[in-house]
């Protein structure tokens, strides 16, 4: 049990480390190997001549298009974007080597790559590009019936439990696999309930439990819920509001509605799923001026913005700031800042970030942000995050962050010292050395006991914090140091190494909560 453990934790942080984009395509890439692979013993439905013709073109011109687009509205291209599209839609469609058809997936690999632009809000996709593609090549072929349409052909046995061990890697490092779950349960009881009513209908009698395994491992349901669905980009918010979302997507995909001569099938049901996460979403952007610039730590800068618009926020969400700039790089002009101040210093809002080490190594985003000065205007484009504490006041805590990963619990500690709300927290604080303790007051203030670790021995600590001298801080030195650690909620803001290292101390906790925000 401890070596699968450690195993678990190595993967874990090896995840952590792997970008959301990189992560996907790598994943998707391996699938489509392992497809071809397969097609040259039949195990698929496709050949290999098929498959990688299919995958040329869809390749092709979703770069293509993608580049073209990029270039025009002077956006930073993605090529892994590109190519995450190309493969979720040779999953999708029926693969060939046929001329007519292979333009009608040239169609399907175009619009998809325009919808990103086209159908898109405040710079988020509103439907998923691939489904969309999709969608326009089965309405296409009612009329043209060579274009070919969608076939999920990934719904096979023999590519399940591939799906599933990539699927669930990507699932991993979104921090989607329990909403996931809920499409999956849903979606696989209606279409066992759909399945045994047909049978009914044609007079024939068969066991529910007779359907289950070959409705889970035939059916794109896999597919569609690990490397669709999840997408981060078109999920609502709040954690809530994406169950909302699988167990709708999750009904119409399992009980396919017939609209005159098409069927509600997976991509249809997807589109409705990413409308009802548009309007859980949708929100105008608020606008904001810088006040002030400061340096909690000799790394860390510190903004203080006034807001202008209604702003609503719980402690410890983060926000999206956009900084417009000429000629952005790959990461593009918005960024995710957990919120550093508390709802009631509004109208007033803080976040801090670690600066680069050298000028060269910074995005075009923060060099842009350097140059914003007091009076400049800005725009926040969403408030996201589950990172929030139990609403039962006496719950004991645990708080674990590392550098800059602070500012969720100082703004969680400064709106309950706001409110007189006495909480049993004891903060677990990591940095490099003493003078990377940033919001010392702050943190001070709410009265929470702390226990830090650094390099060196801070200076002037106050009576409730407590230096783990000599301490290593793995999961032994955790426990050690919080030894009622299992009658707390555990909340940890830190890198994915951080994670992994404790998580054999973490899992004793009543329960485990990080945080993290990611896309693709």
């Amino acid at each position: 049990m401890g070596s699968l453990t450690a195993l678990w934790n190595r993967v874990f942080a090896v995840l952590g480390r792997m970008s959301m984009y990189r992560l996907a395509y790598f994943a998707l890439a391996a699938l489509a190997v392992v497809a071809v692979l397969l097609s040259f013993f039949g195990l698929v439905g496709p050949d290999p001549l098929q498959l990688i013709a299919t995958l040329l073109v869809l390749s092709a011109v979703c770069v293509g298009v993608d580049a073209a687009a990029q270039r025009v509205l002077n956006l930073p291209w993605r090529l892994e974007s590109s190519l995450i599209t190309a493969h979720i839609l040779l999953f999708v469609l029926r693969p060939t080597y046929e001329l007519v058809p292979l333009v009608g997936i040239a169609i399907a690999a175009a619009v998809a790559s325009l919808s990103k632009y086209v159908l898109a809000w405040r710079g988020r996709h509103i439907f998923n590009p691939a489904a969309v593609g999709a969608t326009v090549l089965t309405l296409l072929s009612l009329a043209w019936p060579d274009l070919g349409s969608s076939s999920w052909w990934v719904g096979t046995p023999a590519l399940a439990a591939p799906v599933i061990l990539l699927g669930l890697a990507v699932l991993v490092r979104t921090e989607k696999v329990r909403v996931i779950l809920v499409f999956l349960v849903v979606a696989v009881a209606v279409a066992v309930v759909r399945t045994s009513v047909q049978y009914q209908e044609a007079g024939l009698e068969i066991e529910a439990l007779d359907l289950l395994w070959p409705v889970l491992w035939s059916s794109p349901f896999l597919f569609l819920g690990a490397f669709m669905l999840s997408e981060p980009l078109t999920l609502p918010p709040r954690r809530w509001q994406q169950f909302v979302v699988a167990g709708v997507v999750g009904v119409l995909a399992g009980w396919p509605i017939a609209i005159g001569d098409i069927t509600l099938g997976q991509e249809r049901a997807l589109l409705i799923g990413n409308l009802v996460a548009f309007a859980f979403a949708v929100r105008t952007a608020v606008r904001l001026t810088l006040v002030a610039r400061s340096e909690p730590t000799p790394t860390v800068q510190e903004l203080t913005f006034r807001v202008h618009d209604r702003l609503a926020f719980l402690p410890g969400q983060y926000l999206e700031l956009e900084v417009p700039h000429r000629h952005p790089d790959a990461r593009g002009t918005r960024r995710e800042f957990s919120i550093a101040s508390a709802p009631a210093d509004l109208p007033f809002v803080k976040v801090a970030f670690k600066e680069g080490k050298t000028p060269q190594a910074l995005s075009s985003y923060k060099k842009a942000l350097a140059l914003v000065e007091p009076g400049d205007e800005l725009a926040i484009t969403g408030v996201w995050g589950d990172f929030l504490l139990p609403k039962r006041d006496a719950a004991p805590i645990l708080m674990v962050a590392a550098g800059i990963g602070v500012t969720p619990f100082v703004s969680q500690l400064g709106q309950a010292t706001a409110k007189g709300v006495d909480r049993d927290v004891v903060l677990v604080y990591v940095a490099s050395d003493s003078s990377e303790l940033a919001y010392r007051d702050e943190i001070e203030a709410s009265g929470a006991r702390v226990v830090v670790f650094t390099r060196d021995r801070p200076a002037d600590l106050p009576a409730h914090w407590v230096w783990a001298q000599g301490v290593r801080l793995d999961a032994d030195g955790l426990v050690r140091m919080v030894p009622d650690i299992a009658s707390r909620h555990a909340y940890i803001s830190g890198p994915a190494g951080l994670i992994a290292e404790l998580a054999p101390a973490l899992e004793k906790a009543r329960s485990i909560t990080t945080d993290a925000f990611s896309g693709y």
